[in-house]
């Protein structure tokens, strides 16, 4: 893929795990955070571990989004309505926004273990309904766990993707695709998003039961459903 990819909250466990995993893979990665600095410091831990030519740089959110048409939102669902917000004017027409939020009750004080109610039925519905016209979203990557990508091995889990834009999804299946051990499958439209948000807590679940990094794997489909 030549295009850059903006991973918005870039700087947290999962969007720094995504981001490593891409710029490993040889990706245009600019890290997104409400604090360039942060954005910033973030971009040099990848350059170090990948090496000092690394193409990852850090940029505030909304100069992120100016920079780049592929988005991915990596940020805990308390801030998720007001970044969108925030962002709106500087997301480009045509852009693809590839949502990973999962609504959990910790974001509010309750188990992580657990899931809150969303009014549009899921934190990508939310997105789909705050982001301009014209902007494709994706729900993807909930599952994938952060301290996996953020590890040296590979990430044995597949990455389910739900959209109602066949061609954003294939985008979003081709960019899972390139970390290493993740196979891409498509799995409908993006109303199936609050089943991979709810497997999110019920794996969060089986970590804290077995003190693990639990991800998910499909089987009993044919070859071709795992090609991107």
């Amino acid at each position: 893929m030549s295009r850059p990819i903006a991973v918005l909250g870039g700087t947290g466990p999962e969007g720094f795990g995504l981001a490593l995993r891409w710029v490993q893979a040889g990706e245009t990665v600019i890290i997104g955070s409400r604090d360039v600095k942060r954005a910033q410091d973030a971009a040099a831990k990848i350059k170090a571990r990948v090496g000092g030519n690394a193409p990852v740089s850090g940029e505030e959110n909304t100069a992120a989004c100016a920079e780049a048409k592929l988005l991915v939102l990596t940020i805990p669902f308390e801030g998720h309505a007001n970044l969108l917000k925030h962002i709106k004017p500087a997301i480009q027409p045509g852009s693809i926004v590839i949502d990973a939020t999962v609504p959990l009750a910790a974001s509010v004080g309750g188990r992580a273990s657990r899931t809150l109610g969303v009014w549009q039925g899921s934190a990508a519905q939310e997105t789909a309904e705050l982001v301009p016209k014209g902007v494709s979203v994706v729900a993807a990557f909930q599952n994938t766990s952060a301290e996996v990508l953020n590890s040296d091995f590979a990430v044995d889990c597949d990455v389910i993707v739900c959209s109602d834009d066949p061609e954003a999804s294939k985008v979003a299946r081709a960019l899972a695709a390139r970390i290493p051990g993740v196979r891409a499958i498509d799995g409908g439209k993006l109303e199936n998003a609050r089943i991979l948000e709810q497997i999110t807590a019920l794996l969060i679940g089986l970590n804290i039961r077995h003190k693990g990094h639990a991800g998910i794997r499909i089987t009993g489909l044919p070859s071709a459903a795992y090609q991107p």
